[in-house]
């Protein structure tokens, strides 16, 4: 159970002073969307992230990589965009030589269908293993969405832990390849990274640490891929978070869709958009989610170091990707006295909700 005690060690003045936080999962989106959340990034404590690619049409190519890191740098030049490809068909060896030179991190799998501009996704993962040897010999990083596409005996609620034994092929036949499996939601997935070599990793979100199965079941803006879990596997992410494992660290999957978008359309009959926008407080919310889970008796008090909740929201991600360490630094209040309020584009278009919202956080301040 929870320890009585206060639930992290603030500093007298009731603040806690970390290193800058690096977001390993953003989407960022293109034209207003873009230009209306990634203003944000800094906002929610981050100066580097690295940049999910299923743009329509998607970022396949090397130029279209380096093209949309330069839009991202000139909104926001105080952080640092790291780049990634989309898997798909003409993706070659040969490109990867290429993304390689051109300082493309990573290249990211999305299985056909599984989530929001995904159906360019993978097939079949065999006719890409030409890909996946040039990518290991090339250094370069392959990001997992870990879930296999609904059918026979497949749904939302087992499509991570389905997809596990194409994880583990995978690390079998190309041992040297650095492979995340991205927004992980079960235990089983945190096992599963557990029993691999040094080279495979995986990321967490701040909504996952936060949300199980019956909170999406009846708020839309809660709704994302993968789903979030049963109360057993958001226990096993929050002490992965907590635990001082350089293999697990933050990667928000923040992803933003216009607020009608998520309500089903204009007359609420089409589909909700799948996607928990968080950019914003990305910090806060993993803050915020330790200390939910300490009042509830998931976490022990003890448990929640400084150095081991700067390592997940900072260190760890940088040293996966050969990122340097931050020198910036940021600080975060104890008492929450921010409300959690949604993103307008300048037009007033594009209304964004973020999760959580009209509630409480705490405030972020640069130093």
């Amino acid at each position: 159970m929870a320890s009585k005690q206060e639930w992290f060690p603030w500093s007298d003045d009731g603040f806690l002073t970390l290193p800058a936080t690096f977001d390993a999962h953003v989407h960022l989106r293109d034209g207003t969307m873009m230009r209306a959340v990634t203003r944000t990034i800094r906002q929610g404590g981050a100066d580097a992230v690295y940049v999910m690619p299923n743009l329509v049409p998607p970022i396949t190519t090397v130029k279209q990589a380096l093209d949309y890191q330069k839009r991202l740098q000139e909104l926001e030049p105080n952080v640092e965009f790291l780049m990634s490809l989309y898997l798909y068909e003409s993706i070659t060896p040969e490109v990867i030589k290429d993304a390689k030179r051109e300082g493309i991190r990573g290249v990211k799998s999305y299985p056909a269908g599984v989530t929001t501009n995904s159906s360019s996704g993978v097939v079949d993962y065999a006719s890409f293993y030409p890909v996946f040897a040039e990518m290991e010999r090339q250094d370069l990083v392959l990001n997992l969405h870990g879930e296999m596409p609904s059918g026979k005996d497949i749904t939302i609620l087992n499509a991570e832990e389905k997809f596990l034994p194409t994880l583990l092929e995978l690390h079998t036949r190309f041992p040297s390849l650095r492979i995340v499996l991205e927004h992980c939601t079960t235990a089983a997935a945190v096992e599963a990274v557990k029993s691999c070599g040094p080279t495979v990793v995986g990321t967490i979100t701040a909504h996952h640490l936060s949300l199980i199965v019956d909170d999406f079941a009846g708020d839309s803006y809660n709704y994302c891929k993968p789903v979030p879990k049963t109360p057993e596997d958001r226990h096993a992410l929050l002490n992965a978070a907590v635990s001082g494992n350089c293999k697990f660290f933050l990667g928000t999957d923040s992803a933003p869709h216009p607020a009608i978008a998520k309500r089903g359309g204009p007359d609420g009959n089409a589909k909700h958009a799948a996607g928990v926008f968080t950019q914003p407080y990305a910090t806060q919310y993993i803050l915020d989610a330790f200390e939910m889970a300490v009042g509830k008796g998931l976490l022990d008090a003890t448990q929640l170091k400084k150095i081991d909740v700067a390592d997940f929201l900072s260190q760890f991600g940088r040293d996966f990707y050969r990122e340097p360490r931050s020198r910036q630094r940021i600080r975060v209040s104890r008492e929450k006295t921010e409300r959690l309020l949604s993103v307008v584009s300048d037009d007033g278009d594009i209304e964004v909700v973020i999760f959580r919202r009209g509630e409480m956080t705490r405030r972020l301040e640069w130093l």
